[in-house]
């Protein structure tokens, strides 16, 4: 037996999961069972508790962003997040998303990119 979909509103910015939309801002509308939910849940929580050791971090100025590991973490959790969404929301969730055009880390380009980002670099003749 399949477990029931329930509609939910999700708030990435507030890191919130609502039954309601009324009451609380939200960016995506998703149809999810309790499972998918509690994954979802439990990738908010990655985020805040790395998200807390990046302010803790960030209180030391010499290290760059892109050479800092809770940044890293926390840019692939939010990849996570997104992943998931567009994985369980509904058409205009799926097509924000897609919109976005974050491009999963690789080996050849280990930060997070949006779509078009490299070939601009490459392209761009060098000064």
């Amino acid at each position: 037996m399949e477990e029931a979909k329930k509609t939910y509103y999700v708030s990435v910015a507030r890191g919130e999961i609502n039954r309601s939309g009324e009451y609380s801002p939200y960016e995506f509308v998703v149809d999810a069972t309790d499972d998918q939910i509690s994954e979802l849940r439990y990738l908010f929580d990655q985020n805040n508790d790395i998200g807390f050791d990046s302010a803790v971090r960030a209180q030391t100025p010499y290290v760059q962003y892109h050479d800092d590991e809770p940044n890293r973490q926390q840019d692939s959790v939010l990849v996570k997040i997104y992943s998931y969404i567009h994985k369980i929301g509904d058409e205009a969730a799926v097509k924000h998303i897609e919109s976005m055009g974050i491009v999963p880390a690789t080996k050849e380009h280990p930060f997070i990119q949006v779509k078009g980002d490299h070939k601009s670099i490459q392209e761009s003749p060098p000064e």
